[in-house]
């Protein structure tokens, strides 16, 4: 029988195929580019369902 992996290494595997980086400094660009990413304007959002 095949041997169960865990949670954490089936994502790390994931992660690896996937070429992650680990790299904290390009986590921090990437944040900032996301933080500083402005607001949906009232006009651009999505209609909501009036019934």
């Amino acid at each position: 029988m095949a041997k169960l992996k865990s949670q954490i290494q089936t994502f790390r595997e994931a992660a690896r195929n996937l070429e992650t980086d680990e790299s904290e400094e390009r986590f921090d660009a990437a944040l900032k580019v996301v933080a500083k990413a402005p607001a949906p304007s009232k006009e651009k959002a999505a209609p909501k369902d009036h019934k």
